[in-house]
């Protein structure tokens, strides 16, 4: 089983847990729910009727959660990548075999990886959110700061869980449910 971390629970990180923790993998979500999305109003999300941004997240949260992802309410202090990844908060560390940062307009623990930037300070990843450093992918405002929109960063974060799910079975993964049968 596949350990993910994740730092920050806005819509990219927690897109990514969905797709990942559904797939059996084991996934935890560091973020404390202070997401610009709880100041946001939705009425242009694909799918779904105009609700709050705060009624937004607590959805997902659940979801999340309902799927086996763990969601811990602490700030993350520090983030390592060596063999395994290492991400560190107030109350401890955890090792897991991959990274997805979502960290909005500030990236900081991306740049304390000093994961390449363009030159207006974005972080840098190709079209599967891989930034420059192997297992670590960075999704949402971090990637995007001035295009930055609910749906693209939970897409971003779909494509992430998905490479990860494709370089872990070797082959490319189409995630497709069906509906129950009678």
């Amino acid at each position: 089983m596949t350990r993910v971390s994740i730092v920050g629970d806005g819509p990219g990180g927690l897109s990514a847990a969905l797709f990942l923790a559904k797939n059996g993998h084991d996934v935890t979500v560091f973020g404390q729910d202070k997401t610009a999305m709880n100041f946001a109003y939705l009425h242009n999300y694909l799918g779904i009727p105009e609700v709050l941004g705060t009624d937004f997240q607590a959805t997902a949260r659940q979801q999340v959660e309902d799927h086996g992802a763990r969601l811990v309410d602490e700030e993350v202090t520090t983030v390592e990548v060596a063999e395994h990844v290492r991400v560190v908060t107030a109350s401890g560390s955890s090792e897991s075999d991959y990274l997805i940062l979502t960290e909005g307009k500030s990236p900081v623990l991306a740049q304390t990886l000093g994961l390449a930037e363009d030159k207006w300070g974005a972080i840098e990843v190709d079209r599967d959110m891989r930034s420059s450093l192997d297992r670590v992918y960075v999704v949402g405002r971090s990637v995007r700061p001035t295009r930055s929109q609910a749906i693209i960063s939970a897409g971003a974060g779909a494509v992430a869980a998905l490479d990860i799910l494709a370089r872990e079975t070797g082959s490319d993964v189409q995630d497709w449910d069906t509906p129950p049968k009678d």
